[in-house]
């Protein structure tokens, strides 16, 4: 019997970090499918989803990029949001529908005095329509058919959430900075409830994800506009390490690269002199760089070095 093949993957090789501002009314997935066919790239992913109704910061990672997802996911967000008060929506947000109202609008001190417990750690219930999996199915796609989804609460951080500006009497303003898995639409339906009224974001933008900022981002129209629009190049991308430039770094010889790209742990002693001091040795995370080259990710613990997330193209 004729072996089986390997099949070629399908598109170019490539790496990198492209940072798209995403219009509204699509889906994160739908952005990587776009971009995927424009550059003919094998692999792509993104590093944090929106909602369709959401504009602004959307992290493409491209190639090696993909291994360094969950820790693009994992960093600090930066929002701006619209809260649309008096109209509850299924959703939560302004795709749904009008589930209940109330008449009473709080005042800017209403508004102040309830802002303080959606501060620091805080638990948080997700809306209805999101991709949580309740008994192996999507907790969105059993709220389309109907059912009640019921979520338990999850922890989440919220380092900052401010009123910016009162629009009118329903409509106000905020900035939100947060850590992983924050739901906005969760922020603003609990504050309205908690200022005596019921709310759905009305308009939602995200200005920042870890490094990456408004500066970098390149609207997605720019890149798959229309037919005339010539295919983007790949000199777009950022490097891979762009993502990581916070993680402290820490040089290592090709020898000990080769060991750890097999899994190896390597005593922290062999390394007395080189580990950087903002790195914490009690769990902490390092970039491992050989020569100019990113090669991984590892962690410290336990006076050892261990390989926690390869990088490198070929491991």
């Amino acid at each position: 019997m004729q072996k089986r093949q390997n099949r070629k993957p399908r598109g170019r090789p490539m790496d990198g970090w492209l940072i798209v501002d995403k219009p509204t009314g699509m889906g994160s997935t739908d952005v990587v499918t776009k971009l995927k066919r424009a550059f003919d790239a094998q692999k792509v992913g993104h590093g944090g989803t929106l909602d369709p109704l959401a504009t602004g910061l959307l992290p493409i990672a491209f190639g090696a990029a993909t291994k360094a997802v969950p820790y693009v996911m994992d960093s600090t967000k930066i929002y701006r949001f619209t809260l649309k008060m008096g109209d509850a929506r299924d959703t939560d947000d302004a795709d749904g529908k009008t589930v209940a109202t109330s008449d009473h609008r709080p005042t800017n001190e209403d508004i102040e005095a309830a802002l303080p417990a959606f501060r620091g750690d805080i638990m948080q219930i997700p809306p209805a329509y999101s991709a949580i999996k309740v008994g192996g199915e999507r907790a969105y796609d059993l709220a389309r058919e109907g059912q009640a989804v019921e979520l338990q609460p999850r922890p989440a951080r919220v380092d900052r959430f401010e009123l910016v500006e009162r629009v009118d009497a329903d409509t106000a303003i905020f900035h939100v900075e947060s850590g992983k898995g924050v739901y906005m639409r969760s922020l603003a339906r609990d504050l309205a409830r908690a200022c005596g009224t019921v709310g759905h974001i009305a308009v939602l933008r995200r200005l920042r994800v870890g490094p990456f900022r408004e500066e970098h981002a390149i609207p997605l129209d720019k890149l798959v506009g229309s037919e005339d629009t010539p295919p983007p190049s790949p000199a777009l991308l950022l490097p891979v390490t762009t993502a990581l430039d916070d993680i402290p770094a820490l040089a290592i010889t090709e020898s000990e690269a080769a060991r750890l790209s097999f899994g190896q742990e390597l005593s922290l002693v062999d390394f007395m002199g080189r580990v950087p001091q903002a790195a914490n040795p009690d769990g902490g995370l390092v970039r491992v760089l050989s020569g100019e080259r990113l090669m991984g990710l590892c962690r410290l613990g336990d006076g050892l070095l261990r390989p926690e997330r390869w990088l490198a193209r070929g491991a």
